[in-house]
């Protein structure tokens, strides 16, 4: 779905894109399509999806309260993970032979 965040793909785009076949990246959008998350147009010969923001909107407007529980959580492992970042590697170890 990040590739019609910011415009309208064809399925013959998304597929070359993220190198799916086209009948998986028909099946997904017809998904996303009867769930209300895409749109679809025709141009041409070509018909152009794109996302519809209303029921992102919902969604995020649904967690908004939940948001509480988690977000803590996220917090402490962004935290944990700059701290990881600032470890130097760890040393490979060679095995001996037994």
């Amino acid at each position: 779905m990040s590739l019609l965040v910011s415009s309208e793909q064809s399925v013959g785009e998304i597929e070359r894109r993220l190198r799916i076949p086209q009948p998986t990246v028909s099946k997904h959008l017809r998904v996303l399509r009867e769930a209300g998350f895409v749109e679809a147009t025709v141009d041409a010969q070509h018909r152009l999806y794109r996302l519809r923001p209303e029921p992102f909107q919902e969604v995020d407007a649904w967690l908004a309260p939940f948001r509480r529980f988690w977000s803590r959580h996220v917090d402490a492992l962004e935290r944990h993970l700059d701290r990881l970042d600032q470890l130097p590697p760890p040393s490979k170890k060679t095995r001996r032979k037994r």
